[in-house]
């Protein structure tokens, strides 16, 4: 038989969803702030050429710089004052949970509740500023590299790279904060959905790009057929394997229903996503390897370009080779690309694993509850036995995640497709438009139990 929770997950209807007045405010108030992130892509920095920029994209079209664009939803192609996106925020998080790892005293912080975590908070705030201005002066001295009358800068120097750099810092802080309203006010994470909105944005393009191969004859049929079958195919499955969970039996001691009853033994089960990381690796390893590469490609490029953007008459010096060489080895597609962006995959997932879900902490809330799982001593035991089964689904979920993320993209490689939108970009907007439909669901069933206890209520003063 049904639980009450799930007969009232059974009756969620738009009747119930046009009665919910907070949960509607809250999505007005999210698509509002996406809205706004998406006509800021529009802003230019000041002091920027945009006919000697689109050149200089033409110039590097299918490589990394395409690759950045994206994620940042058109952006940096049109040099926006939210060119960076969110990129260095996360790239700061990054750093500083593995310094949390590495760290004792940031290990304490984190264990002292909020006002732990709004410290560590601040050290993430305080390592994007740094990134965003580190990545900020090197695109305002890539783009000043175009010398000349071919320069993308109109009046270079050191004005120009000091606002550049305090713009960009403006723009990345501005996505933080508005990130952070759209998860407190809004529905769902705001900083997976603006990287999703940003994803989102450029598949009008993609799909413009595909039929117009196909119809100068760059695509056969055939081919378009199977892109398509491959997309449907890679949501399919990435819907199953986002659902699929190992339900570790958990059972309590006997209660005592009624004096004329047997004590009851109650079990239920304790859930563990084979994905427990969820979309956060594909960024991370995405953010490591695109940061340096945004600054690499600009200022490579930049300085192997002469007054006058005559490029066969560059000579180059050794930083701006090594650079040229770094960002060519490195190029989206390549195959030392696909294997760092593997690896950088797999390590995510067993390292975010670990740092959403403890076994031993869970562990002692069951012993404390008075739960255990059958066979296994709590304590101790318990714990080692839940870090073994972790250990084992999160191998499996880091295999689908290198498999989601590089699988398509060699086969849009080999078949010669100038294709950005693969594996990893369905990935990201299927789990995040999952994981926020879910958020609504729950906040619709919130919302239908209030109204149940009020119902309550009002018959209680009745009688």
């Amino acid at each position: 038989m049904a639980s009450s929770a799930d007969q009232l997950a059974a009756g969620l209807n738009w009747s119930s969803f046009s009665k919910a007045s907070d949960l509607k405010k809250r999505i007005w108030f999210t698509l509002g702030a996406l809205i706004i992130y998406r006509l800021c892509t529009f802003v230019p920095l000041p002091g920027i050429d945009p006919v000697q920029l689109e050149m200089l994209f033409d110039r590097t079209r299918g490589g990394v710089l395409d690759y950045i664009n994206m994620f940042s939803g058109g952006g940096l192609e049109r040099m926006s004052i939210v060119a960076l996106n969110i990129m260095p925020y996360i790239t700061a998080s990054i750093i500083v949970q593995l310094m949390t790892s590495l760290s004792p005293s940031l290990a304490q912080l984190k264990k002292e509740g909020e006002q732990g975590r709004k410290k560590i908070n601040q050290y993430t705030r305080m390592g994007t500023v740094v990134l965003t201005l580190f990545q900020g002066y090197g695109i305002a001295v890539g783009l000043e590299g175009w010398g000349g009358s071919g320069s993308a800068v109109i009046d270079p120097g050191w004005f120009f790279r000091i606002t550049t750099m305090i713009t960009l810092l403006g723009g990345t802080m501005f996505l933080m904060w508005l990130g952070e309203q759209i998860t407190a006010r809004g529905v769902g994470n705001g900083i997976s959905l603006i990287i999703m909105a940003g994803i989102v944005a450029t598949l009008p393009g993609a799909f413009v790009g595909i039929f117009e191969q196909a119809r100068t004859g760059a695509l056969s049929d055939f081919t378009v057929i199977l892109i398509v079958v491959g997309a449907l195919a890679t949501i399919a499955f990435i819907c199953f394997m986002e659902r699929a969970q190992r339900r570790v039996l958990i059972q309590y001691p006997k209660r005592q229903v009624a004096q004329n009853r047997p004590a009851q033994q109650e079990s239920s089960h304790l859930p563990l996503k084979l994905n427990t990381a969820g979309v956060i690796p594909p960024i991370f390893a995405s953010s490591i390897l695109l940061m340096p590469l945004t600054v690499a490609q600009f200022s490579g490029q930049g300085a192997a370009q002469p007054a006058g953007g005559d490029v066969s008459a560059a000579g180059g010096g050794g930083l701006s080779d090594f650079l040229l060489q770094m960002t060519a080895a490195l190029q989206h597609g390549t195959p030392l690309y696909m294997a760092l962006y593997g690896i950088g995959i797999a390590f995510f997932c067993f390292f975010y694993t670990a740092v959403v879900f403890n076994p031993e902490e869970t562990a002692d809330n069951l012993k404390r509850q008075g739960g255990f799982i059958p066979g296994i001593r709590p304590g101790q035991r318990t714990a080692d036995y839940l870090s073994y089964v972790l250990d084992r689904i999160t191998f499996v979920g880091a295999a689908y995640l290198v498999v989601i993320c590089l699988i398509p993209e060699a086969v849009i490689g080999g078949l010669g497709i100038a294709l950005l939108f693969g594996g990893t970009s369905l990935l990201i907007v299927v789990n995040v438009t999952m994981d926020t439909v879910a958020q609504i669901q729950s906040h619709l069933l919130a919302h239908q139990y209030e109204g149940l206890i009020k119902k309550a209520k009002l018959r209680g003063k009745r009688r």
